[in-house]
């Protein structure tokens, strides 16, 4: 199914969740009757310059004038994100601090770290989907390989190393999941977030990297890194020109990163409602979604119940390939 019709049924299913909440969160109505009644803050877990620090910045204005108060970003980064989730997973169940997101790289946390302070399931509960942006497999232009299979035949007699963006995060593992299935060989470069690991891929000092298609295709764009591949089930519109990593021997290969919007466990499900409403209005509207789809994002938006099931779904499917590479972090 394409993501544009999934977009459209998801949608459709949110409008019907959203009907009957005013039945269902009928308990928690006084709740939301003044809210909000001062600034939101949206809490990206990630250093600015990253997919959900666009995002969060693209969506921020248009939500003040909907729920007419001041939309505050604040980037708390640290810990592959679970910085930034463990406090808003620790926030007051109000409404007033919402977590935007990689909601993939959060499902994969509780199996990469032996000890994490929250539990992402137990602790958050799911607003809403935003957006898709697949992963890009990008080299330096001095890799001496213009395509997957002859990326992986030069692993195999030369040294590459592999930029990572944060050990455990989507596109490390997806790194780790292309390379398994591949038969490639290359080194882990890991870093703090995906800035610094593009900055130094575009400098020479690692040689390729998979990262988010929002904030990796401009220094495509500009020349500065060499796109081999898209992790998508589909080739993109934008870069149409660009075979899938599907496409080149890797069947079924699709990874990508899912920015959302989490709210701590105990926000009333008025206020979640609302939340989900107006949020999807917002990443909807024709300048956002125009601007995003130029960057390489697509609109992707969920019901609060479907995005726990995209959340429980994405946590099963990452726990396997985390146990088949053996990788744990305390």
């Amino acid at each position: 199914m394409s993501l544009k019709r999934r977009d459209l049924m998801l949608g459709a299913l949110g409008g019907g969740v959203l009907a009957a909440g005013g039945v269902l969160a009928a308990g928690g109505v006084h709740a939301a009757d003044n809210w909000p009644s001062k600034p939101v803050r949206i809490v990206v877990p990630y250093p600015p310059g990253g997919s959900s620090d666009i995002i969060a910045r693209s969506i921020s204005q248009q939500l003040s004038e909907a729920l007419g108060q001041p939309v505050i970003v604040e980037n708390k980064p640290g810990a592959n994100g679970n910085l930034g989730a463990d406090f808003v997973a620790k926030s007051k169940p109000d409404g007033y601090t919402l977590l935007l997101c990689d909601v993939g790289a959060l499902a994969i946390s509780p199996s990469v770290y032996t000890r994490l302070p929250f539990d992402p399931s137990k602790d958050l509960r799911g607003v809403t989907m935003l957006a898709y942006s697949p992963h890009l497999l990008v080299v330096h232009p001095s890799v001496q390989a213009n395509n997957l299979k002859e990326l992986v035949a030069l692993s195999k007699k030369s040294e590459i190393n592999f930029a990572v963006t944060a050990t455990g995060s989507a596109p490390h593992l997806a790194g780790v999941a292309l390379e398994r299935a591949s038969g490639a060989r290359w080194q882990y470069v890991p870093y703090k977030g995906g800035v610094q690991a593009v900055q130094d891929t575009v400098a020479g000092q690692t040689q390729i990297l998979m990262n988010g298609m929002l904030a990796t295709l401009p220094h495509v764009q500009s020349g500065k890194l060499k796109v081999l591949g898209v992790s998508k089930a589909t080739r993109m519109p934008l870069i149409g020109e660009v075979p899938t990593i599907a496409e080149q021997g890797v069947a079924g290969f699709e990874s990508g990163t899912w920015q959302g919007v989490r709210v701590a466990k105990g926000t009333p499900d008025a206020i979640v409602q609302r939340l989900n409403k107006e949020l999807i209005t917002v990443i909807r509207s024709a300048d956002i979604r125009s601007r995003l789809a130029g960057q390489g994002a697509e609109v992707v938006t969920m019901a609060p119940a479907e995005e726990e099931q995209f959340f429980g779904k994405e946590r099963a499917r990452w726990a396997k390939v985390v146990a088949d590479a053996g990788i744990k972090l305390d």
